[in-house]
């Protein structure tokens, strides 16, 4: 079979998946050896593959092969994730470019549409990463909403609940008006936004007379019960067992006193609005306050909006603003930033409302996990700077809201019989609620209530929060949950690495750690790899309205996959970010086409069964060493999991090294053979380049290995043996980089001198350093020297160089034309000290040197100080011919 010239990604990259595939390589099943387990972190069932996907996915891939072919028994779980705010958003938008409003719609057939859209597109970003060359296990694909997965989420929610963790409380909560649903506290990004602040006058109830207050939000003074005061605040003594009247709705409200107001803060008048505050709400229930909530679901005014009602909240803040200026209670408006609450997902500002809803009691639950990392450190975290983001998550933590009023996701277990407010069960299934009920209803009425009918219960409306399903990831994708004992679990888990980005460092890496102590008394993983963000090559976020975020597959079909791969990993770091530029995914194509280059230069050689050169003896010896010396380097980095550093240490080697060095060392005279032992032992060296390669370019390795070699399926490269950590000579690779200096001083003679390769050259060695006699002949095949001897004195007469404390001299006889050398260097020479002229002549102008920019008068500096260095020698070198 001819090998072509040139490799071309675009015709190899499938056929090998594809053969991957067929010989099942990917798939893990339990057996005698060690298992070497990664869960993906599952992305969004909407998601596309981006930049910061292929980057994740990439590391993963890099250890899971290392890891295959290290001879473990490699699992890469993939999979996907419900995304509950994010999926239901896309649903309810196709609904509604067809005409259907999701609020007519039943839960069954909202739920229809919702499968149908996640068949159609759902999964497209797991076929993405196929392109990319990721080796997930594929039979083991698994999505948050499984039966199996589900029937996990409610096992746990119903054991939780039954261990006196998750209860049903009235709660200040975070409330998304776009998404219509609450968020946890970690869903909330804070942002800082120009907005107004509002001095307004309230009135004395019975007087004629005012107090004043500020407020970001005059919109919701529709909703004050109360205006508060500091009992210690003289300023405000009169107004003690006042009221006063709010403008607009004209309620009267009580004016309480309460040391939680900062007397030196504002007016030091505070409006209290108990609905739209989480400290107002403090206040309220202390003072037993009236609750008045002025908002709808979507964030317009409701009933108590008076003449705003339906109107948003934002229209109504301008509204109500002119209003208040025009009955002149509106003092004073000033500029103001304020920091603002917004969706993670849905970038709406968030509403803080009072609601019904579930949470999860977090404060025992935390502590095994917080041990885990920050003192035992059972669980690592890379680069270990995040502990600090950990520590400040977990010592702070709040209980978890984990309902969501949504309809996408797993719906809450707990079943309502009556209208009271305990009037429910939590159980697994309906069947099991009502029998709980009759037994609940038993109990408090010491007889069974025989009128209660299963048909009577209700469930409740409201779905779990997405990561309340995928906290339970490490475990639920090995049937951990239903099936405690059986054999995968016990397998597979704890896993090994996880991989994923800092910014779900609190939603998912620590409420895994929490949920496997909780559930399996142990870590779900050893390690925890947190990737940066991919930012352009200004540091800029990735965005698609900023434009610099490119197509991921358009840059797999220019530049390959393996040059994509490449190009992620040679970023350049930006603390934990990475800059990507895409010239990178070119330089990845390049190395491509060096490897390839240097595959084809073997098969071109003629094999003979003659002596073995020197040089290519000690060549063989030389790269043999610095291969073990550089494996020792690579795997120092994969334990610190510094994998760009792995793949320069793996890109220097064989780029300069092997292809630079070695090939050009042992490559056969022109029309000549090359003898089997030398061929033999580049063919072995190459097997084991391919190796270290594999993990970051797994489609070109492949291809160039079956090239090699007729191979079984058995034999494929992605599941041969890695090349084992042996001890090498430090001595022949410093020797050697000497050796690569003098070759160097042969050639710039050459290129200075205009010396061809062809012509042979004499070189005479002062050996002060004892360099060993073997590489001399190294030294003569790379320098095409015929004749090389040492000496005990400058020769006079030769063209010299200096490696370390060794003299090295080329005899110039019949090597150059003397006449025109001296001419040249004459010439050079006289142009030298006309340019240092010229320099000393600004540098002895006084004014120039005191005006001057510094930067520049030391620019001059250096230039006097080198064209002196170089008239020195240019003279030396004339002295010599002369």
């Amino acid at each position: 079979m001819s090998i072509p010239t040139k490799y071309l990604a675009s015709n190899v990259e499938s056929k090998w998946y594809n053969y991957w595939m067929e010989h099942n390589y990917f798939h893990s099943t339990p057996d005698e050896r060690e298992p070497y387990t990664i869960v993906i972190p599952p992305p969004n069932v909407t998601g596309v593959l981006h930049m910061g996907h292929m980057l994740n996915n990439t590391i993963q891939d890099v250890l899971i092969r290392r890891a295959r072919l290290q001879g473990k028994n490699a699992c890469w779980v993939p999979g996907t994730d419900h995304a509950s705010i994010a999926t239901e958003a896309k649903v309810v938008a196709k609904l509604k470019s067809q005409g259907i409003d999701k609020n007519d719609l039943s839960r069954e057939e909202f739920l229809k549409h919702a499968w149908d859209w996640t068949h159609e597109y759902g999964g497209v970003i797991l076929e993405q990463l196929k392109k990319l060359g990721c080796s997930c296990d594929w039979d083991r694909t698994k999505f948050t909403m499984d039966d199996d997965m589900s029937e996990a989420v409610i096992k746990v929610f119903v054991d939780l609940y039954n261990k006196g963790l998750i209860y049903r409380g009235y709660r200040m909560v975070n409330w998304d008006p776009e998404a219509k649903t609450t968020l946890s506290d970690e869903e909330v990004e804070y942002v800082e936004k120009q907005g107004k602040l509002y001095h307004i006058n309230y009135k004395i109830e019975g007087e004629d007379t005012t107090l004043t207050i500020a407020t970001t939000r005059p919109e919701t003074l529709l909703g004050d019960t109360a205006i508060c005061i500091n009992p210690n605040d003289e300023r405000h003594a009169s107004l003690r067992g006042k009221k006063a009247i709010v403008p607009i709705c004209n309620r009267v409200v009580p004016i309480i006193e309460d040391e939680y107001v900062d007397i030196e803060f504002g007016t030091g008048c505070l409006k209290v609005t108990p609905a739209h505050d989480e400290n107002d709400k403090v206040l309220g229930d202390k003072h037993n306050l009236e609750v008045v909530d002025i908002f709808n679901d979507d964030a317009t005014l409701n009933h108590y909006g008076l003449h705003y009602e339906g109107k948003d909240r934002f229209e109504v803040r301008k509204a109500i603003a002119k209003e208040l200026e025009a009955s002149g209670a509106l003092i004073k408006v000033e500029d103001h930033t304020n920091r603002v609450g917004i969706s993670e997902r849905t970038k709406a500002i968030i509403e803080p409302r009072l609601s019904d809803q579930w949470f999860l009691k977090m404060e025992d639950l935390v502590k095994p996990a917080i041990k885990a990392v920050l003192e035992d450190e059972d669980v690592k975290l890379f680069p270990k700077r995040f502990n600090n983001t950990y520590r400040h998550w977990m010592e702070n933590i709040r209980d978890w809201n984990i309902s969501r009023q949504l309809l996408w996701g797993q719906q809450i277990p707990a079943y309502y019989y009556g209208e009271g407010k305990d009037d429910f069960v939590v159980a697994e299934t309906k069947e099991d609620a009502f029998e709980l009920a009759k037994t609940k209803i038993s109990d408090i009425s010491n007889e069974a209530d025989k009128s209660l009918k299963i048909e009577d219960l209700r469930q409740d409306s409201d779905a779990l929060d997405t990561w309340f399903s995928s906290w339970l990831w490490p475990m639920s994708v090995f049937d951990g949950i239903r099936n405690p004992e059986n054999e995968e679990i016990k397998y597979y888990y704890p896993t090994n690495d996880l991989v994923t980005g800092p910014d779900i460092l609190f939603f998912w890496v620590a409420r895994m750690i929490i949920a496997g102590y909780e559930y399996k008394g142990e870590k779900p993983f050893n390690n925890v790899y947190l990737t940066g963000l991919v930012r352009d090559k200004q540091r800029r976020k990735m965005s698609k309205s900023l434009g610099n975020s490119p197509d991921a597959l358009k840059l797999i079909d220019d530049y390959g996959a393996d040059g994509v791969r490449v190009g992620l990993l040679l970023s350049s770091a930006a603390g934990n970010d990475l800059m990507f530029d895409e010239a990178l995914c070119n330089q990845g194509k390049g190395f491509a086409t060096k490897i390839w280059s240097a595959f084809y230069l073997t098969t071109l050689w003629d094999v003979e069964d003659i002596a073995q050169p020197q040089s290519s003896k000690v060549a063989l010896e030389w790269y043999r060493s610095k291969f073990q010396s550089v494996l020792a380097e690579i795997e120092d980095h994969y334990s610190k999991y510094r994998l760009s550093d792995a793949l320069m240490s793996i890109y220097k080697l064989i780029y300069d090294d092997f292809c630079g060095w070695l090939l050009e060392m042992v490559k056969p005279a022109y029309q000549q053979p090359i003898d089997k032992t030398t061929y033999e032992s580049i063919l072995q060296i190459f097997e084991d380049n391919l190796k270290i390669v594999h993990p970051f370019m797994p489609f070109l390795t492949e291809e160039i290995w079956q090239q090699m070699t007729p191979r079984t399926p058995e034999e494929a490269l992605i599941i041969a043996s890695y090349p084992d950590l042996n001890a090498f000579d430090t001595q022949i690779i410093s020797d050697f980089e000497m050796v690569k200096d003098v070759v160097s001083g042969i050639r710039t003679i050459r290129k200075d001198k205009n010396i061809p390769f062809k012509d042979t050259l004499e070189l005479k060695v002062l050996n002060n350093e004892g360099l060993d006699s073997k590489y001399d002949a190294v030294i003569s095949k790379m320098g095409n020297v015929s004749e090389m001897t040492s000496v005990d004195a400058t020769v006079e007469g030769a063209l010299t160089f200096r490696v370390k404390s060794n003299e090295y001299f080329i005899p110039m006889e019949g090597n150059i034309d003397v006449e025109a050398e001296i001419l040249k260097l004459t010439e050079e020479l006289k142009y030298t000290e006309g340019f240092l002229k010229s320099v000393q002549g600004k540098l002895s102008n006084e004014r120039f040197v005191n005006n001057a920019p510094e930067q520049v008068v030391a620019s001059e500096r250096k230039k006097e100080a080198d064209a002196l260095a170089k008239i020195e020698t240019l003279k030396s070198s004339l002295a010599s011919l002369k």
